[in-house]
């Protein structure tokens, strides 16, 4: 699977005819020649709008099965430094154009998705490690670099990022900060919005601005670098960020438990955190899921990686192992660990379940450990009572000492042809979890983000505080052009229409 790679083909021909976000993607022979005075690299071929009009988000490779692509931009730009990423931007918003940064499109909530067509700003242009801080453990790195790329460059100074999102392969650092991604090994490294130390950002009016980077621990007034991280392109475009590193682990250790019943797994994994244990991976699968990716019956399974000084691995298996017996767990083979590590960045075969008449995809959320067992009980329950539905499960997926991530995957079953019906289901299922995630003051996404498929929810999420980001917004973005459409926030270029 290569970089560019998405979910399922798409005829180029016809997708160029059919978009699910229809708009004018016609671009004036004026504003074309002053993109490219601006950024040389520009193309407006079908392959290039198409390719930057979709992303991995589940429902695009339905709309692929009726020869559709989910939005066209007018025209994709590679800028190579942040000076043109910058001049891009100011040009847009003199020009009122809509503009939307992608990179490797890894994004399941259609968050880089150009619904009012526009400009696409392909990232990838900006890659490569800029300066390593052993000493410190910091790194500046551009925001277009993938994250093979720059975890080669780490290994090769004895470092770590610890950042292995399951999108590894496919993913950009700037990708990471835009939607506050986790990585699998987030209960020992943290999440991407732990790791970042500054950042560079290029703004429609201030051009090229710097938040933090300059020390650790700064009381200088708010962090501006939390402003951005997460803001998902809608603020202004990351070029490049410093991010706080580890050294390369000298060991790691493997473990696999069994339990009667999900509830107790959980209450397991927050005794452990409890004690200041932090393994890298503390996975809990219910029955469902232990059973259809392990072939382990009847148990909830708990995966167990950790990774780090041998003295420290040691101690922080130790308390998994003793609160583990202590929750009434059955050690079971440690090679249950290492299949999934095998696995874990496998990619389900989207595709070919559509094609086989299937809605499906994942929905991640956080919750407190006093609410997350209810959490799930009444999430599963609500996604096994929708009509269609064939399959609904859950495992926890990342720790921390005040809650989790719950990673709730659903199957369901067309009511009849066409991607309506599909869409109808899907709207369904997330709608069933999220009701169980407010219910519960829970988050309602823990890595994913937003980006279309959630912006509606995120004005109740947020309560009154919405109107702050609404303001933070007119502020940076004063001519609304930074990836319009997202967020739930107020859209100069119409309503979109999200299923």
């Amino acid at each position: 699977m290569n970089r560019s790679s998405r979910p399922a083909p798409l005829d180029a021909t016809a997708a160029s005819r059919a978009a699910r976000f229809p708009t004018d993607s016609a671009m004036t022979a004026r504003f074309l020649s002053d993109l490219a005075g601006a950024c040389p690299g520009v193309a407006v071929s079908d392959e290039a709008r198409i390719e930057a009009g979709r992303d991995w988000w589940p429902l695009s490779t339905v709309w692929a099965q009726y020869g559709q692509v989910p939005a066209l931009p007018g025209a994709v730009c590679r800028p190579g430094s942040p000076g043109e990423v910058a001049a891009v931007l100011a040009l847009c918003a003199s020009a009122g154009v809509p503009v939307t940064a992608f990179a490797g499109a890894s994004g399941v909530c259609g968050g880089s998705l150009p619904v009012h067509g526009g400009v696409s700003v392909d990232m990838t242009g900006l890659d490569g490690v800029i300066a390593v801080d052993p000493d410190s453990l910091l790194v500046e790195v551009r925001a277009g670099t993938f994250g093979p790329d720059l975890e080669a460059a780490l290994r090769a100074e004895g470092l770590t990022l610890g950042h292995w999102p399951q999108s590894f392969d496919l993913s950009t650092v700037g990708g990471w900060l835009a939607c506050r991604s986790a990585g699998q090994y987030s209960t020992r490294y943290g999440k991407i919005e732990d790791m970042v130390q500054g950042l560079e950002v290029a703004t429609t009016r201030q051009g090229l601005i710097r938040t933090g980077g300059t020390a650790p621990r700064s009381a200088t007034g708010p962090d501006l670098n939390q402003l951005f991280v997460g803001s998902e392109g809608t603020l202004g475009l990351i070029t490049s960020a410093t991010l706080r590193v580890h050294p390369a682990p000298a060991t790691d250790m493997r473990a696999a438990y069994g339990f009667d019943s999900f509830g107790s797994g959980l209450d397991a994994c927050r005794r452990v955190l409890r004690r200041g244990a932090t393994p890298a991976v503390l996975r809990l699968y219910d029955r469902a899921e232990s059973d259809r990716q392990f072939a382990v019956t009847g148990q909830a399974l708990l995966i167990v990686v950790d990774e780090a000084d041998p003295a420290l691995v040691r101690a922080v298996m130790a308390v998994v192992d003793e609160e583990a017996r202590a929750g009434g767990a059955t050690p079971l083979d440690p090679g249950l660990a290492d299949t999934w590590l095998e696995r874990r960045n496998h990619l389900p075969p989207v595709a070919d379940l559509v094609a086989g008449g299937l809605v499906v995809d994942t929905v991640e959320v956080a919750g407190r450990w006093s609410e997350l067992a209810d959490l799930y009980e009444d999430a599963v329950t609500a996604l096994r009572d929708l009509d269609g539905t064939i399959a609904a499960s859950a495992h926890q997926s990342h720790a921390y000492p005040d809650g989790a991530c719950l990673y709730f995957t659903f199957a369901g079953r067309r009511s009849q042809p066409g991607p309506g019906a599909a869409e109808s289901y899907y709207r369904q299922a997330f709608d069933a979890v999220t009701a169980a995630t407010t219910a519960h003051r829970g988050a309602i996404s823990h890595h994913h983000g937003i980006g279309l498929n959630r912006a509606r929810y995120l004005p109740a999420a947020l309560g009154p505080a919405f109107a702050v980001l609404q303001a933070v917004k007119d502020g940076l973005d004063p001519d609304g052009v930074l990836n319009p459409g997202k967020l739930g926030m107020a859209d100069r270029f119409g309503t979109v229409s999200v299923p």
